[in-house]
């Protein structure tokens, strides 16, 4: 699952041409605090069961509206988040942590569609996991279009763009501690060059600043 996300470039290690968002690029290890989704017990169904990020991979999203989507992979396919209003990210405005939870690949264009129409919907359900409002647009708007754009992905940090990846995403939520907390739903068709097209779920946490280190 999101293997063509990682080059096997030996990683260059020199002065960064990629932002460095809070300390955070390739090359680089993240502390994260577990309580950030442990303190809710069994309400999450986030997996992750470490506080280490190794990252291996940087992407960035520039979106249309003028924010910045930078993105940190680790080699099982961890992602941290972190949105900022400027490119070199000095103005953060959400951090989340996502983990791969279930994709697919598939066979027939008709199950494309399928999918497009399950991304469109203001809730989404999945076996093994409860309802989730659309977080984007919000639930009650009726059927929306997903959000669509491109990923530059970068295996070391020379700045050169290693792979595009085209996706079609909607993101989802729930509350958990009777409101105290909240876990993501990340739902999205990924298609790059010469990789099949996938669908993939990831459940993510958000963060604070204070719950990450390098």
């Amino acid at each position: 699952m999101f293997d063509r996300l990682f080059g096997r470039k030996s990683a260059a290690l020199g002065p960064p041409a990629l932002p460095v968002i809070r300390n955070v690029t390739i090359g680089r290890t993240v502390m994260v605090d577990t309580l950030a989704w442990r303190r809710f017990g069994t309400e999450t169904h986030f997996p992750l069961d470490r506080d280490t990020l190794q990252i291996v991979a940087q992407g960035m999203v520039a979106l249309d509206a003028g924010d910045f989507v930078h993105r940190f992979y680790t080699d099982d396919h961890v992602m941290l988040q972190i949105v900022t209003n400027d490119r070199e990210g000095a103005d953060l405005t959400d951090i989340t942590l996502f983990m791969p939870w279930e994709s697919a690949y598939p066979s027939t264009r008709s199950d494309r569609d399928a999918w497009i129409r399950r991304l469109s919907a203001g809730t989404f359900d999945a076996p093994g996991l409860p309802t989730f409002q659309r977080l984007w647009f919000g639930a009650d708007a009726g059927e929306q279009a997903p959000v669509t754009f491109w990923e530059d992905l970068h295996d070391d940090r020379d700045g050169q763009v290693d792979r595009k990846i085209f996706q079609t995403c909607m993101l989802y939520h729930r509350d958990v501690g009777a409101g105290e907390g909240r876990e993501l739903l990340l739902a999205l068709t990924q298609e790059a060059d010469g990789e099949p097209v996938s669908h993939e779920l990831m459940l993510g946490v958000p963060l604070e600043v204070g719950e990450f280190r390098v």
